[in-house]
């Protein structure tokens, strides 16, 4: 990644919507496969470029996060990219321990329509309750 910069003018090519936010798309560098769909505001993509990692606005809980904070699954940024509209980032990362979804899974995208319903294709590597048992506590 670049040096850390003061100068937050690239954050103004952004087109923000009327909440402040921005989807982000984090995509694994090696396999290209999409893992997973978040938001953004300016703090997290400012900061996701600083430390190299992803991190993003939970809309829910109105805070940001760090993406692993809690399971350990880190992404590990290689690469930011800017859609021609200026609407919607990427996120090119390496997604350690291999799982991006809180339900345990390579990445949030694991059911495929066929036959006229969604079904699910791809495992569970690690259950939820293995990934978050700090939480039950």
């Amino acid at each position: 990644m670049n040096p850390i910069s003061n100068d937050t003018a690239w954050l103004d090519c952004i087109k923000w919507d009327a909440d402040g936010l921005v989807p982000a798309i984090a995509q694994d560098v090696h396999t290209q496969r999409v893992l997973m769909v978040a938001w953004m505001n300016r703090e997290a993509l400012r900061l996701t470029a600083e430390e190299g990692r992803g991190i993003y606005w939970s809309r829910s809980r109105q805070k940001l996060w760090r993406k692993g904070e809690e399971s350990g699954h880190v992404q590990v940024l290689h690469e930011l990219r800017l859609d021609c509209d200026a609407d919607v980032i990427i996120l090119m990362v390496e997604q350690l321990g291999g799982i991006a979804c809180h339900t345990g899974r390579q990445s949030c995208f694991y059911r495929v329509w066929k036959d006229g319903q969604w079904q699910v294709v791809d495992p569970v590597l690690k259950h939820p309750e293995q990934i978050y048992e700090h939480k039950h506590e």
